[in-house]
């Protein structure tokens, strides 16, 4: 970005044929419908585009992907595929093979051809991807990229459901990578109808259908009569409303008129809720893999010189954020969390000491300071984060102006060249895709992400760093998966010295639910999907 106790049996569904999971899910209520509250719209719904903790749960209600993982863990499993992939004694080639029957919402069975659009679609500079650089290394797809051939030569449908993609090199998160949402399945013909307007009239495979979407009022999903999985979804409505205040939410949900928190409990009434008894079964907590931080744009006046950057790290105090958010998060020394492997506990990073910071600045040759802008999101309690950390820069003369808006906004002008000098990540701390390293690197600070639209908001490119992290994925085979970690830990630590980004906290995630919710950590706080709507049900 980057969440009900299940019977034993159900660990394993996604491995079994969907005549088997008419038994395997037969415990859970079906019907009712749920609510749930954000602040801010969803931007789009179009799986290749939409990359952030709202819309990427919301989108696995419409779309199907080859491969997902098993509810409320990180182990991965057959979705669309009837099997884990066939994979070449090199490493290079996967052979997929599609469950048959399994219909996109209009009506028209998906077939291997529809994968193979739906990854080039990604891949295609016209439809700006945030995922295109996690899909470079199927064979020929620079090529495609940069215009020099007009099809992928790795991606190939073998038969009406079977598909074989083959990469350049050995990748050791391959797999991982087939399950983001980035290369869920969507038919060609409605892209075609739809346009740049698909986000907004998303069609797929998924246990959802849209049926109505008044922008900035809510988004209405009823349940796929036809879908796959013969038992899911629970529900038969997920209705999604947007414009709610976080704390406005919080009363709706004590009034009964929302089931789920979209943007957490709210800080006015955090310490409230977790100290009253009378909630303790409505809110779930876990550390998430996750880094909250604010990106130091390279390209953009000052912060162009490390020595400044450095400055900037020097200059905040994590422990004052900590507070205003009731403690809701682990101090951050670097990129990585310390739940993702790779983690180097060794990594200090920088400490708070405002005087060292005063005399790097002066050695940069910026002893009066200078000014700036951070960007941060107006959901609470960013925009009170946002003026701590100003305060913290106006301490060593940096003068920080604030714009508060709204998400997407943020998104577009921080995912811009040399527009957005500091961004204040808040909502949008960087979470774990997949539990893999190359996750924290090749999507936010490589040279592939370091383009328009992209989420490496620093703009930061060292083609060196990309070779070594290159060479790491290719250590595929038994016995490397330790050097590899290490290589990837080695890595982080020049990322910090360039010091790209302030790290300031991994989340400690608290989510609350209504009393007729039925549903736990494993859908509620899934590690991968956050929230797994198709799991949820409710008393009736």
């Amino acid at each position: 970005m980057k969440k009900r106790l299940m019977l034993a049996a159900s660990l394993a569904l996604l491995s079994l044929s969907p005549s088997q999971l008419t038994y395997a899910l037969a415990a859970p209520a079906r019907g009712g419908s749920m609510v749930v509250s954000y602040k801010d719209d969803v931007t789009t719904l179009d799986p290749a585009i939409g990359y952030d903790l709202q819309n990427w749960p919301i989108e696995k209600m419409l779309f199907d992907g080859l491969l997902d993982y098993e509810v409320g863990t990180t182990k991965l499993a057959p979705r669309l595929a009837t099997a884990m992939p066939k994979v070449s004694a090199n490493g290079k080639t996967y052979t997929f093979t599609l469950r048959s029957g399994v219909k996109f919402q209009n009506g028209r069975e998906l077939v291997a051809s529809d994968v193979v659009y739906t990854l080039t679609r990604v891949l295609d500079p016209k439809t700006k991807s945030p995922g295109q650089s996690f899909y470079t290394g199927i064979a020929g797809a620079q090529a495609f990229v940069d215009g020099k051939a007009k099809t992928v030569s790795g991606l190939k449908a073998t038969g009406k459901y079977g598909v074989a993609i083959t990469l350049d090199a050995p990748n050791a998160a391959f797999l991982n990578i087939m399950a983001m949402n980035f290369a869920y399945v969507v038919p060609k013909e409605e892209v075609a109808k739809a346009g740049a307007d698909f986000g907004h009239k998303p069609v797929g495979t998924g246990p959802f259908r849209l049926t109505s979407w008044p922008s900035g009022q809510q988004l209405v999903f009823e349940r796929n009569p036809n879908y796959f999985f013969q038992n899911l979804p629970y529900l038969d409505k997920v209705t999604v409303k947007v414009g709610l205040d976080p704390s406005v939410a919080f009363l709706s949900l004590t009034r009964g008129e929302v089931d789920l928190l979209g943007d957490g409990i709210p800080p006015a009434q955090f310490l409230q809720v977790v100290h009253d008894p009378k909630y303790k079964a409505n809110v779930l907590q876990r550390t998430n893999v996750n880094t909250s931080y604010i990106s130091l744009n390279t390209g953009v006046g000052p912060l162009k010189d490390v020595r400044v950057r450095q400055a900037v790290n020097m200059a905040i105090n994590k422990t004052k954020v900590l507070r205003i958010i009731n403690g809701r998060g682990v101090l951050a020394k670097t990129y990585l969390p310390p739940l993702m492997p790779g983690y180097d506990a060794a990594e200090q990073g920088y400490k708070y000491d405002p005087a060292a910071a005063k005399a790097l600045l002066k050695t940069a040759g910026f002893a009066n300071g200078f000014d700036t802008v951070l960007y941060t999101t107006s959901t609470d309690p960013h925009p009170r984060i946002a003026q701590s950390l100003q305060q913290d820069l106006a301490a060593v003369g940096i003068r920080a102006s604030i714009k508060s808006q709204a998400q997407s906004t943020v998104v577009e002008a921080a995912g811009t060249p040399k527009t957005a000098a500091m961004v204040w990540s808040g909502g949008m701390a960087w979470t774990q895709d997949f539990p893999d390293p190359s996750d924290f690197y090749w999507p936010i600070l490589s040279c592939r992400s370091a383009v328009t639209g992209g989420w490496n908001w620093p703009f930061f490119c060292d083609k060196a760093l990309d070779a070594r992290a290159e060479k790491a994925d290719q250590m595929v085979k038994a016995g490397q998966s330790a050097a590899r970690l290490k290589e990837y830990a080695s890595i982080f630590a020049a990322l910090n010295k360039q010091a790209l980004w302030v790290p300031l906290y991994h989340e400690v995630k608290y989510m609350m639910k209504s009393d007729r919710l039925v549903g736990g950590l494993p859908e509620l706080e899934d590690p991968i999907h956050n929230i797994v709507y198709e799991r949820l049900s409710v008393n009736k």
